[in-house]
């Protein structure tokens, strides 16, 4: 678990919501990228934080907006496949032994990169629908099943390395991610032929 607050919201309008978990987003990456924090505990958070919010949209928020029609599956799916690959670039962040060295640099970088894209997307593709094709009602109902989603994952502990681990595996098991690995040995194959 992490003592850096994650916040633990029981209602609102869904759209705020994770809106709210954006601003943390952005907020943690920035004290992981600042050398002068504890940045073994912000990876945890950020962590817990990542796999919280994904699990809680991909289990009430994207089915809800499709069955709404205010997003269609593609794009559902592909910020599934955003989530994953956010996942895959946090595992190696909290995978790296040391929080003071160009390895963790690089990582972060790579994690920012892949959620500031999710986020913006997201934000683009299907909270700005949910807010015009989705009544008021229904954005409160659905918030109150993001944030127990969210914080049932949370008191879980659903940052923990070996956590992610098993959702990157799942995710690649899924399809959700290219194995960047075995392209590298295809390349090798071909050479070899």
């Amino acid at each position: 678990m992490t003592n850096i607050d994650l916040g633990r919201p029981v209602q609102g309008d869904v759209v705020d919501l994770i809106l709210d978990d954006h601003r943390r987003f952005e907020a943690l990456l920035r004290d992981l990228r600042d050398s002068s924090q504890d940045r073994d505990a912000v990876r945890r958070a950020f962590a817990t934080l990542h796999v919280a919010h994904a699990v809680a949209e991909e289990t009430h928020v994207y089915p809800k907006l499709k069955r709404k029609n205010a997003v269609d599956d593609d794009e559902a799916d592909h910020g599934v496949e955003e989530h994953a690959e956010g996942n895959e670039a946090l595992l190696a962040v909290l995978e790296l032994k040391g929080t003071d060295t160009q390895a963790f640099d690089d990582a972060v970088e790579e994690l920012a990169r892949l959620v500031n894209h999710h986020l913006t997307e997201e934000e683009l593709t299907i909270l700005n629908p949910a807010r015009e094709e989705v009544g008021p009602q229904v954005r409160t109902e659905l918030g109150e099943q993001f944030a127990a989603e969210r914080n049932r994952q949370i008191e879980a502990d659903c940052g923990r390395v070996d956590n992610v681990r098993r959702i990157v595996e799942d995710a690649r098991d899924r399809g959700l991610l290219d194995d960047e690995d075995d392209d590298q040995d295809d390349d090798q194959d071909d050479d070899e032929d």
